[in-house]
């Protein structure tokens, strides 16, 4: 069966970790796409234009494939990596999480510097609102009006969305079911002579 579900954070959280004289704010987004990113990392650049270090990861997509690191001059591995470790250990997606970083004037090694960002970034995923949310897919139907109710009898025994709805001499409805119900919605819908039906997104 495919991935019906996935957790994600509500709104913006923020946490702080300090070592050292260092400190370390993290911000964690709730983004949907990658366009999005550059726009919020650029603010908090312009705000905190004077940290040392910007660092990020974020994870996009129900599926968990479109990740992406950013170390933005700490050494390698030493930022967005573990920042995106946090990420996979709470199991969470479309978020963005960036860390700035405010040199404290000592030097906290490699290790040092992995647990900072691990910690920060920890602390604003557990002030987090987490929220599950289901993978939709997205279909636009036409029908001849004699249809209405066969077709409206299916929809309301699936509890499917329903939105833009046309009812005249052809009716059209853009409707919304998770996908693990796809394939029984659709069989439905099948049976019934004089149904158009195309496939719009998955979201």
């Amino acid at each position: 069966m495919e991935t019906d579900s996935y957790k994600t954070i509500k709104t913006l959280s923020q946490g702080i970790f300090r070592d050292k004289g260092s400190k370390f704010l993290s911000f964690a987004y709730p983004v949907s796409d990658n366009e999005s990113i550059k726009p919020l990392i650029d603010e908090l650049k312009k705000k905190y234009h004077d940290a040392r270090h910007h660092c990020f990861a974020y994870m996009i997509g129900y599926q968990r494939q479109n990740w992406r690191i950013n170390d933005d001059g700490e050494p390698s591995g030493t930022a967005g990596k573990p920042i995106l470790g946090q990420i996979n250990s709470a199991g969470l997606t479309n978020i963005l999480i960036v860390v700035v970083r405010y040199f404290g004037g000592t030097l906290l090694g490699t290790s040092g510097l992995i647990n900072a960002y691990k910690c920060a970034a920890a602390d604003a995923i557990n002030s987090a609102e987490i929220t599950e949310l289901f993978v939709k897919d997205y279909y636009l139907i036409k029908f001849p009006y004699e249809l209405l109710s066969a077709v409206m009898k299916i929809l309301k025994e699936e509890n499917a969305g329903l939105s833009n709805q046309i009812f005249d001499i052809n009716c059209s409805i853009k409707i919304d079911f998770r996908i693990s119900n796809k394939q029984r919605i659709l069989e439905k819908l099948s049976r019934i002579n004089g149904m158009e039906t195309t496939f719009l997104e998955r979201k």
